[in-house]
């Protein structure tokens, strides 16, 4: 499924294609050496373009008996859209993401809690929907991704905690017949003279048929009594105890399952079908033939269960014409990425290469990074119920909007008539933000072809592990060829270096805004950086018949583990400490990569603990997403098995909301990172199939491979950015240096391969 620009631009708002214009004259403007960050701003500022920003139509605000909102503020500024309080003084706050397993449905409700200074013991928190008020507030989209939740609604959600704690001030100073100067609010109430109060839950009502005030004070950090405070999350009594429902708990009256039984290659066409047998299976509904993502073409099996369906699917006798298709094959893949790296691409960033001829010192290094599956606990799920002209989705989905716009097109329906509730998703890692919303597309054509067939039930599309693994959408493969020159003191004077591995945002709406001169953004993100190296870099984006997306902390899931071992492989070549050998490459541009990294040396021992024997240290640090982690690692390795020991964060994400959510980041962060080293972490394709279909043959780490694991955080008062993907990039590299100290070789191959 492709989005139409020009359709969808007849739709946007005059302000928006105004943005959009002037976003691209200005990356017009920046010339082979473009900014990365600018890039990526510039893409999401303006991908309404291509009808990702949800004021390409108008939904109303829900609100608790609101009156007109005030002209000056925008929907996402409005309070009744967010706050909803009872009259018990239970708050409800309403979070603009997705919560799949990064807390944003704490930490948001903190930070309005904050200024609304309500009773936390009260506060409870629901997920938006499409609806344009819960699009980001930076972005104008409906968006969780890029780490930016916490960092583009910091002082959205305090402003709207703020003008609620001002309207409700307001509606007691009525009551009372008092200045609203002379009250205040504490812990859910406000307080008049002499003592008297007045809950919220007694004023809710009142206060929220007030004027909305445009402008608020807000409070000084000094002040904060919720952030900043470790704070257990509100979703962990229902999470730990089963009772959390999920996207693929959803239940509706009558509701049906469909499961796809969809081509081994990807595009593939149905060649014969036989639905006999699947037919006969008890509860089956019907076998219908539906289109799949790509362009190609599946069997829907619908039943009352998922059971039902999925013996039904068993039973289909299926033949697929592949011939069509490119059939790609990774051993072959590879061949062909090495002869590519050989070979300068697309230039991103020049430098003068002439002094490699003459270098004292020089390192050829060749890296291979594989597909990766992002492979969520929870599987993909989606569920429809087509009614007339108008359709209701359950799903967990990182980018609603986006997935309500593809749903009516699929549908042949307004957009305004498409409802999404979006449900807590069990993970994700970038598989539920995908620019052609296929599982979302696909759900709908099944429900579309099931009404079609005279089944009117809610019909719930369901992947099986095996789906999800084998179903694409994969971290890209890339190869890495580095050419390093330097001196007897490390000075590195000149380094070559090419990336193989297909873009992300080709062919999609993205590529407007994150392709410059042929270079896919994401690929080169965290080259180069914080180290002022003279680095030429090009790019080649080979063409592949495999579906790819960003992967948890996207480009720099393989440009930190290049950059961060060879640092760290000049160091020891000319015998210096990684450590100090970063502090002076970093010279005083970086103070934050350097906070990080020194914090988490003093908190680890480095260079002053004696490590048990057979252990070495490693030691990496990265930024992504505007936050840096620094990881000094302790590892061995017996008989040829590396293992991690321990593990040692420093954090700069400037101010934190609440330490316990980033500590849980750190560590989820650094366990996945650990997932790319160990043996079966890798998507491989032979003929066109990939050969990886369970956690049997996509190894993920078992808890006797999880090291122990201390987060530290160096205090900032500076506005929060992000941490859902900064704690993965660096690990795979600290670890990677310890092997080295221990072997004398940098593993040039994820996951590892040392015999």
């Amino acid at each position: 499924m492709h989005f139409d620009p020009v359709a969808v631009q007849a739709h946007m708002p005059k302000h928006l294609l105004a943005l959009m214009e002037k976003a691209q004259s200005a990356d017009e403007s920046t010339g082979p050496g473009f900014s990365e960050g600018l890039a990526r701003r510039t893409f999401l500022k303006v991908t309404a373009a291509s009808g990702f920003a949800l004021g390409a139509f108008p939904l109303a605000a829900v609100a608790q008996g609101a009156a007109a909102p005030a002209a000056g503020l925008k929907p996402f500024e409005q309070p009744s859209a967010f706050v909803r309080i009872e009259p018990d003084g239970t708050v409800t706050v309403t979070i603009n993401r997705l919560d799949f397993g990064q807390g944003v449905q704490t930490g948001l409700p903190m930070i309005l809690a904050e200024e609304l200074d309500a009773d936390w013991s009260k506060v409870r928190s629901t997920h938006g929907d499409a609806n344009v008020a819960y699009a980001d507030p930076a972005y104008g989209m409906h968006l969780t991704g890029g780490s930016n939740s916490i960092k583009n609604s910091y002082t959205q959600y305090r402003e709207l905690g703020a003008r609620t704690r001002a309207m409700l001030v307001s509606a007691a100073a009525a009551q009372w017949g008092v200045d609203a100067s002379a009250l205040r609010t504490q812990n859910g109430f406000v307080v008049g003279p002499g003592g008297k109060k007045l809950g919220y839950g007694e004023l809710a009502e009142a206060a929220m048929k007030l004027p909305v005030p445009e402008k608020v004070t807000l409070k000084d950090p000094k002040q904060f009594r919720l952030i900043g405070q470790p704070t257990g999350r509100l979703d962990a009594k229902a999470k730990s105890s089963g009772l959390q429902d999920y996207g693929i708990d959803v239940r509706l009256p009558g509701m049906l399952t469909a499961v796809v039984a969809r081509p081994p290659v990807f595009a593939a066409k149905l060649k014969s079908l036989d639905d006999s047998a699947a037919k006969a299976v008890k509860g089956v509904k019907a076998v219908l033939r539906v289109p799949t993502d790509r362009g190609g073409e599946g069997v829907a099996v619908i039943a009352d269960g998922y059971w039902a369906a999925k013996q039904g699917r068993d039973a289909l006798k299926v033949e697929w014409d592949t011939s069509a298709v490119e059939k790609p094959d990774t051993t072959a893949l590879l061949a062909s990425y090495r002869e590519l790296a050989a070979k300068p691409g697309l230039v991103a960033m020049q430098a003068d290469t002439a002094p490699l001829a003459g270098a004292a010192h020089k390192i050829s290094a060749e890296y291979v990074f594989p597909y990766l599956a992002h492979a969520p606990m929870e599987p993909l799920n989606c569920t429809v119920l087509l009614s007339g002209d108008k359709a209701e989705l359950w799903m967990g989905t990182q980018m609603p909007g986006t997935d309500a716009l593809a749903a009516a097109r699929v549908l042949g329906l307004q957009p305004q008539n498409i409802k999404v509730h979006t449900q807590m998703a069990g993970g994700g890692f970038g598989r539920r933000a995908i620019p052609t919303s296929d599982y979302v597309v696909e759900a709908c054509g099944v429900a579309k072809a099931a009404l079609s067939a005279g089944l009117t039930a809610a019909v719930r599309t369901l992947w099986s592990r095996e789906d999800d693994i084998k179903g694409g959408y994969y971290r890209p493969m890339h190869v890495h060829r580095a050419e390093i020159g330097f001196d007897a003191q490390g000075n590195i004077l000149a380094w070559d270096h090419v990336i193989v591995g297909q873009s992300i945002v080709k062919g999609t709406p993205f590529e407007a805004f994150m392709v410059k001169n042929g270079i896919d953004a994401t690929a080169i993100e965290g080259m180069k950086e914080p180290y002022d190296v003279p680095m030429k870099l090009s790019v080649h984006h080979p063409q592949v018949n495999v579906p790819v997306l960003w992967w948890r902390s996207v480009g720099s899931t393989h440009t930190a583990y290049a950059m961060e071992t060879l640092i760290d492989e000049v160091a020891r070549t000319t015998k210096q400490d990684p450590v100090a050998y970063r502090m002076r490459l970093m010279g005083d541009k970086h103070p934050r990569h350097k906070a990080a990294l020194q914090l988490a040396v003093a908190q680890s021992g480095y260079g002053k603990k004696k490590l048990p024997a057979g252990r070495a240290w490693g030691v990496a640090v990265h930024e992504s997403f505007e936050s840096v982690v620094a990881y000094v690692v302790e590892a061995s390795v017996k008989d040829g098995t590396p293992k991690l020991h321990r593990i040692t964060a420093g954090v700069h994400c400037n101010l934190v909301v609440n330490p316990k959510s980033v500590e849980a980041q750190v560590q989820g962060g650094a366990l996945m990172g650990l997932s790319m080293c160990l043996p079966g972490g890798a998507i491989t394709l032979k003929d066109g199939v990939v050969e990886q279909s369970n956690f049997g043959d996509f190894a993920v780490p078992r808890i006797t491979d999880m090291p122990q694991v201390a987060v530290h955080i160096v205090p900032s008062a500076d506005p929060p950015k992000g941490m859902g993907e900064p704690g993965l990039p660096p690990l795979a590299p600290a670890f990677a240096n310890a092997i080295a100290q221990l072997t004398g070789k940098t593993p040039r191959e994820l996951p590892f391969k040392l015999a």
